[in-house]
């Protein structure tokens, strides 16, 4: 399947958001890029996706996108810390999501945002990107799963326009035992 590149499919995306001021770009990640993203995935999840799991989503039916620190940005200007220093950046890698799409239904596998940049608005970005590029690539749905005690995450989805469309029961595992999946759905109108 041809997909758009995320360069063609996201310039007018990162347009906005950069006049916005945030310091960041979207670019496609590679299978170089996988040892920053297991680190990443280290620090935000508690059951994070192993290197080789990670490597494995570099296929033809993936598409992997990242967001990271523009190159010369100042990014204390709104509000970010200054990520050269902070001891938790992972160079200038804060987040990625990557989907599937097999024929005309994207999911959404694994999303991840630093933990120090969470609540600032790049999951929201990372997010957008995601539907833009389900829409772009002409699926009509794009699906998720989300653990049931991620709240942030469950509200961004639903501002999203995201439904909950089922439950996996015990499906996540979690200290001292296990929790339930919810499934969401977007349907992704095609203008």
């Amino acid at each position: 399947m041809n997909t758009p590149s995320v360069d063609s499919s996201f310039a007018a995306l990162l347009a906005t958001q950069l006049n916005l001021g945030l310091p960041v770009e979207l670019v496609a990640l590679t299978p170089t890029d996988v040892p920053q993203m297991a680190q990443l995935e280290s620090m935000a999840h508690s059951h994070p996706m192993s290197e080789g799991n990670l490597a494995d989503c570099f296929g033809h039916l993936y598409r992997v996108l990242g967001l990271k620190l523009s190159a010369g940005s100042d990014a204390n200007t709104d509000g970010v810390s200054d990520l050269a220093s902070d001891p938790d950046s992972v160079d200038s890698l804060l987040g990625f999501a990557i989907v599937q799409q097999i024929v005309d239904e994207v999911t959404l596998l694994d999303i991840c945002l630093l933990p120090s940049q969470q609540g600032k608005g790049y999951g929201k970005l990372l997010l957008n990107a995601v539907v833009a590029s389900a829409k772009a690539s002409a699926a009509v749905v794009l699906m998720l799963e989300v653990r049931e005690s991620n709240l942030a995450a469950r509200a961004l989805y639903q501002k999203a326009g995201f439904i909950e469309s089922g439950r996996r029961k015990g499906y996540y595992p979690i200290a001292g035992g296990k929790e339930d999946a919810i499934l969401m759905d977007l349907a992704i109108t095609q203008e």
